[in-house]
């Protein structure tokens, strides 16, 4: 018998160091050995294969020679000389003489390296003579960071966390597998071919186990043994700790996917094929789990009865845990040979669960279109999907009719209708709850219908309480994607409408984290964050919602992104943006008609629509909102936001008439919120403004309150506009303080004061308009003035360097003239070369 070692000398701390890295067992020993070898003379190591027992010999080996001590590898008649050390590799494939010979051992030093099983009586008490001196050395697998020490050694760089956890996953932690994987040259299929030929010696039954885990068997012996063709239970143990012990399974019996890969690699496809008939089957007949077998027998070309109903359970099984692959399933069930009218409901919901509105609406269609061909719950189920999918596209209308279709399938009235019909303007009087199974959906539908009730006829905070606890309520249910609109949305547009944006953040998150709603939700609650953050004055964070969601969009999400759009341009006085945005916004309107949740995004677009002088295309939208809200009776929390956006456009026409009526409308709404109470409050103040009456102290309350409750814009626009407007020098001052307050603490220094800059036609800045403080003069130019002069040399107009840095065109003008009489200079092209020289020297 003779034992693989490596004969080279050297260093023995750097020279097995290499071998053994990212294994803390082996790299403690070897430390051991090299520190002081007499505190290691009997050693047990113990390892399946693939898990560096010869490699950490090999460093032994080099550690002994490097201390003078005599490496041998046969073995002796008789006791060991006092300076030899025995290594003694693979010892379970030596026989009972033998081992019983190595127990006996005396002299030297002895290291016996072994797998775990098989583990015959005379290994046993080998080993248990060998822990008697020191505790076994165990190697199991390598975790992340033996991954990452092990890619380090050997490609001489750092790999990023991401890739470490693929090598890991890949390979299940097993050494040799990390270092093949690491270091293969042609990618994983030439290491896939190697471990083929590795397979080959293997046993018959541990590669029929190994295939069969490959097309998706658990390791169940009521499965595994009439599929392996064994009777006893205790065979099975035999295959799998043969295959542990061979490094082809985890320790917990688990598949490690390389060898998975080359299992299926190495096997016939008839025979791969025939494996995993076999097995969905067996799993069909005792009501197990289809996926993993599904999923591999998909595009082989397997059908029939039984292979339609493997593909349509597998389908059942994926849409109950929101998988996106749920609907490739039915359609798979369709090629086996299933009918497909029998899979188009469900085909249907499994589209929506992935975002694919068209495919859902079709399928529905398809099962409404049959009638009585295909079963009640089937119709049911194709209604609910095509109520959803409608009220996703924004057509609220069509949506309610199909709940009421659905009701008359079931015979009983649905929760789900009541957002949608309440959304349309249609009131709906509280009914008792459905009866029937209390599912956490069941329960969710229940107390959205109450949340919006309550919001239009009773306490807005019971509203978002009742929205806040049906969004938690299905967190962890993926059909919540039937609802017409996730509760969290709801509850967040209703949290906005409260003055709670961190209610509403919180809510939005969560949805987001659980990803209830299956991926179609996940843009509007997206947009909705993005909302909240241009409220609290975070623009880059808006705009990144803005642009992580993308442009292709359905109907109701698109005039959300397209508004926010807007507002991001308004907010930062990006009129070179607001043009492009305005037309997104203006296809976005016509395509959406009119419901209850757009209307705060309605206001918005009414202002950019006054501003550019295009009223007409959301003049029909904002009548129909008027006829919503008065057939829902007017609610004080729906309609205060879009008054408030009127209120701003009327103020930028200069319609005094129209600005006082919905200055009116606000104050009769106060009641509804705390929202509501503070744009009630600003509103006679902007009326008063378009006559130059400004009380400053009132003012800087009302602005104050607008920030209380995150219209912390708002309030630094309302408050710079009075401040333009006074003739009180030291109001003037305290207003432009209380203005910049409010920008800095609410929203942002990026967000420019767009709402700064008067109205056309409103009454000019007065000729004392507020001045900054002294600065202490630094050359030629003031602080200020190097201010004026960067903008300046950037391209920027009086006005839009005024918007920037509240103060008037008119200032700023009195600021030019000043700089072209300090710097001497004699016509415009010679200041602002000047002025460019001053600006590159800053």
């Amino acid at each position: 018998m003779s034992a693989r070692t490596s004969a080279a000398d050297g260093p023995a701390a750097t020279a097995g160091a290499a071998g053994v890295a990212g294994s803390p067992p082996a790299m403690r020993v070897l430390r051991d050995v090299v520190a002081a070898p007499e505190t290691v003379r009997r050693l047990d190591v113990v390892g399946p294969g693939g898990h560096g027992k010869t490699v950490l010999l090999d460093a032994l080996a080099t550690a002994f020679r490097t201390a003078g001590i005599t490496v041998r590898t046969d073995l002796p008649a008789g006791p060991l000389g006092a300076g030899e050390a025995l290594l003694v590799d693979d010892a379970h494939l030596l026989g009972p003489g033998e081992l019983r010979h190595l127990a006996q051992l005396t002299g030297g030093w002895l290291v016996v390296a072994h797998r775990p099983w098989p583990r015959s009586p005379e290994l046993t008490a080998l080993g248990a003579v060998l822990a008697a001196r020191r505790t076994p050395v165990v190697l199991g697998p390598l975790d992340a960071t033996g991954v990452a020490v092990r890619a380090e050694r050997l490609l001489g760089r750092r790999l990023d966390d991401r890739h470490v956890a693929a090598v890991l996953d890949r390979t299940g932690g097993v050494p040799l597998l990390v270092d093949r994987l690491l270091t293969a040259s042609d990618g994983e299929a030439g290491l896939i071919a190697q471990l083929g030929y590795l397979l080959a010696a293997q046993p018959a039954g541990v590669v029929d186990l190994l295939l069969h885990l490959a097309a998706g068997a658990p390791l169940d012996a009521e499965l595994l043994g009439p599929l392996l063709g064994l009777t006893r239970t205790a065979e099975l143990d035999e295959h799998v700790e043969a295959a542990i012990a061979a490094g082809l399974l985890r320790a917990d019996g688990r598949p490690i996917p390389l060898v998975c890969a080359a299992v299926l690699a190495r096997t016939p496809p008839a025979s791969r094929t025939a494996a995993r008939r076999a097995l969905a089957e067996r799993e069909l007949d005792r009501g197990g789990n289809v996926v993993a077998v599904a999923r591999g027998l998909a595009g082989t070309g397997a059908t029939g009865p039984r292979m339609a109903e493997l593909f349509t359970t597998a389908g059942d099984e994926l849409l109950r845990s929101g998988a996106p692959d749920a609907e490739a399933m039915f359609a798979a069930a369709v090629a086996a040979g299933a009918p497909p009218l029998s899979v188009a409901a469900r085909r249907a919901h499994a589209a929506l669960v992935r975002g694919d509105v068209d495919t859902a609406l079709a399928e529905a269609d398809r099962v409404l279109s049959a009638g009585e061909e295909v079963p009640r719950a089937d119709t049911a189920l194709a209604g609910t999907v095509a109520a959803a999918a409608l009220a996703r596209r924004g057509l609220l209308g069509r949506s309610a009719e199909l709940y009421r279709y659905v009701d008359s399938v079931t015979g009983r009235p649905s929760a789900l209708a009541v957002p949608v019909l309440i959304g349309t303007g249609s009131p709906v009087e509280p009914q008792p709850h459905a009866t029937g199974v209390p599912t956490l959906l069941a329960g969710a539908e229940d107390l959205v219908a109450d949340g919006i009730r309550e919001s239009v006829a009773g306490s807005p905070t019971a509203a978002l309480s009742l929205l806040t606890r049906a969004a938690a309520m299905i967190e962890s249910d993926v059909r919540a994607v039937l609802l017409p609109d996730h509760p969290a949305a709801l509850a967040a547009i209703v949290a906005v409408h409260c003055g709670e944006l961190e209610v509403a953040r919180s809510v939005l998150e969560r949805a987001l984290r659980s990803r209830t709603g299956g991926r179609g939700a996940a843009p509007r609650h997206r947009l909705l964050l993005g909302w909240i953050a241009l409220a609290r004055g975070t623009v880059a964070a808006a705009r990144a919602a803005l642009t992580g969601v993308g442009r292709d969009l359905e109907p109701r999400d698109e005039f959300l992104a397209a508004a926010l759009e807007v507002a991001i341009a308004r907010r930062t006085g990006d009129l070179a943006a607001l043009m492009p945005a305005w037309g997104r916004a203006r296809e976005a309107v016509v395509r959406h008609p009119v419901d209850l949740y757009m209307l705060h995004e309605l206001g918005e677009l009414a202002i950019a629509a006054t501003r550019l002088r295009e009223p007409s295309w959301v003049a029909p939208h904002l009548a129909e909102a008027d006829a919503l809200l008065a057939r829902l009776g007017d609610p004080p929390l729906w309609a205060a936001p879009l008054h408030w956006g009127r209120l701003q456009a009327a103020i930028l026409a200069e319609d005094r008439e129209e600005a006082a009526r919905h200055a009116a409308a606000l104050e009769r709404a106060a009641g509804g919120s705390r929202y509501a109470a503070a744009m009630a409050t600003a509103a006679p103040h902007w009326v008063r403004m378009l006559d130059a009456d400004v009380d400053p102290a009132a003012v800087e309350a009302a602005a104050r309150g607008l920030h209380a409750v995150g219209m912390s814009w708002e309030g630094g626009k309302l408050a710079g506009q009075a401040a333009i407007r006074t003739r009180d020098r030291k109001a003037m001052t305290a207003l432009l303080q209380t203005a910049r307050a409010l920008q800095a603490t609410g929203s942002g220094p990026d967000i420019a004061a767009d709402a700064q800059t008067p109205p056309s036609g409103m009454p000019a800045v007065p000729a004392q308009a507020p001045q900054p403080a002294p600065a202490e003069e630094s050359g030629p130019l003031s602080e200020r003035e190097r201010e004026v002069a960067a903008l300046l040399v950037e391209g920027k107009t009086y006005k839009e360097i005024g918007e920037q840095l509240f103060i008037s065109a008119k200032t700023v003008e009195h600021h030019v003239a000043r700089m072209r009489q300090r710097l001497g200079a004699t016509s415009r092209g010679e200041l602002f070369a000047q002025l460019r020289q001053i600006v590159q020297q800053q």
